[in-house]
C-alpha cells in the first residue's frame, strides 16, 4: 500500500496554482518553475528506477488489494476542477486586480497543471474499461477542449503507433516546430473518421449521444456558454488559453515519446506487432512519481491494457537521456535536440536485430500484428 503514497505527489499543484493567483508577481509561475526546473533536478539527483512489481503472490487472478491505486486518479479529477473553477472565478470577478503578465503566469501554470497532471491522468482512466474510469477520462479532456484525445489515441495511436499513419509519432529530423500542427490537425481528423466507422459499424446514429462527435461538440459547447456567461469573456479567453497549453504540452511529449522510432512492414503489407523497442523508455523516478509510470511507456504500448502501478520497465530498449521534463525543455530546441537525440536514434536503428519477444521478459502471450 505504501507503493501508492508517492504518485499523489501531483496533488500538491493546485495549491501551488492557487498561491500564484493570491501572492500575484512571479509566484504566478510557480508550478510551471517546479514542472521544468525542479523535477528535471531531481530526476538526475535521485536514483533511477528500474525495479517492476512482484506479482508472483497474485499471478492468474485479481489483486484485492489493486483499488488503492486507483484513489489518486479518481481524486485527481475534482481536485483539478476545482483548481480550474478557482482560477476562472477570481479572474472572472477581480481581473482588474491580475497584471497582463499575471495572467500569462496563472494561464501557463493552470494549463500545465491540467496537462502534465489532468490529461496523462485522463489518458491512463480512458485505457480502462469502466463506465467511471472513462466518463472520468472524458471530463478531463473536456476540461482542457481536447476530447477527441479519447478517440484518437485508443482507436488510432496505438494501432498506428511508429508508422507513417500515426500522426502523434514523430520523425528522425523533424522538430517539434513541425510536429505539432501535423499531430493537432491529422489527430482531429483522424479521430472524426475513427468515430464515423465506429458508429456506422454499430448503427448509430449522428443524433445519438453514443456518437462520440455529438457528445463532445454539444458538451464543448455548453462548457464555453457556461464559462463566458457566467464568468465574461475573459474568464472564457483564459480557459480557452489554458487548455491550449495543456494540450501543447501533451503533444510535446508525443513528440518524444517515439522519435525516429519505427515498426517493420512485413511482406503481407501490415505492420510488425507493437513491440517494446518502439517507444523511448525513461526510468528517471520523479518524473514517474508525477506522471504516473507514463515514461514507462514501451511497456504500456506492448500492453496498453496494463494499470500504471503494473508497468514494467525494460533495459534493452531505447532510454531517454533525461526525465520527460528535461527532454520538452530540449525539444524546444531542435539542433541542441537533435544532436543529443539523433545519433541515439541512429545507433539503435542501426543495431540490425530486434528485441526478444516481450513474452520472454514478462511471461505474457505476444500481441497480435497491428
Amino acid at each position: 500500500m505504501t507503493r501508492v503514497i508517492p504518485y499523489f505527489l501531483v496533488f500538491m499543484f493546485p495549491g501551488l496554482v492557487a498561491l500564484g493567483v493570491e501572492l500575484g508577481g512571479l509566484w504566478t509561475v510557480l508550478p510551471v518553475l517546479v514542472t521544468f526546473m525542479l523535477v528535471p533536478l531531481l530526476d538526475e539527483l535521485v536514483p533511477k528506477d528500474t525495479d517492476n512489481p512482484d506479482e508472483s503472490a497474485t499471478k492468474g487472478k485479481a489483486d484485492p488489494k489493486r483499488w488503492i491505486f486507483d484513489v489518486p486518479l479518481l481524486l485527481w479529477v475534482p481536485a483539478q476542477l476545482a483548481m480550474q473553477v478557482y482560477v476562472l472565478v477570481r479572474v472572472g470577478a477581480g481581473f482588474e486586480s491580475f497584471t497582463a503578465l499575471e495572467l500569462v503566469g496563472i494561464t501557463l501554470s493552470t494549463g500545465v497543471i491540467a496537462g502534465a497532471g489532468g490529461i496523462n491522468i485522463a489518458h491512463e482512466l480512458m485505457h480502462r474499461k469502466g463506465k467511471l474510469h472513462r466518463a472520468s477520462a472524458e471530463i478531463l479532456m473536456t476540461s482542457v477542449s481536447y476530447t477527441h484525445f479519447c478517440v484518437e489515441h485508443i482507436l488510432g495511436h496505438h494501432r498506428m503507433v511508429a508508422t507513417p499513419e500515426d500522426a502523434a509519432s514523430s520523425r528522425r529530423g523533424e522538430s517539434i516546430y513541425r510536429f505539432y500542427p501535423r499531430t493537432v490537425s491529422h489527430s482531429l481528423v483522424s479521430a472524426w473518421r475513427l468515430e464515423t466507422q465506429r458508429c456506422a459499424k454499430k448503427g448509430i446514429p449522428f443524433y445519438s449521444l453514443k456518437d462520440r462527435r455529438t457528445r463532445y461538440l454539444l458538451v464543448l459547447a455548453a462548457v464555453y456558454a457556461g464559462v463566458g456567461l457566467a464568468l465574461g469573456p475573459l474568464a472564457l479567453g483564459v480557459f480557452l488559453a489554458q487548455g491550449v497549453v495543456a494540450f501543447s504540452l501533451l503533444e510535446a511529449i508525443n513528440y518524444i515519446e517515439h522519435y525516429g522510432l519505427a515498426r517493420k512492414r512485413l511482406d503481407n503489407g501490415r505492420y510488425e506487432r507493437v513491440r517494446p523497442e518502439h517507444s523511448w523508455n525513461s526510468p528517471h523516478r520523479v518524473s514517474n512519481w508525477y506522471l504516473f509510470n507514463l515514461a514507462r511507456h514501451s511497456d504500456h504500448h506492448y500492453l496498453a491494457s496494463r494499470e500504471y502501478d503494473r508497468l514494467r520497465h525494460y533495459d534493452e530498449v531505447p532510454q531517454l537521456p533525461t526525465g520527460y521534463a528535461g527532454m520538452v525543455l530540449m525539444a524546444l530546441l531542435p539542433p541542441l535536440y537533435f544532436k543529443v537525440m539523433d545519433p541515439l536514434v541512429d545507433a539503435w536503428n542501426g543495431r540490425g536485430e530486434t528485441l526478444a519477444p516481450a513474452s520472454a521478459q514478462t511471461g505474457e502471450a505476444a500481441r497480435p500484428a497491428a
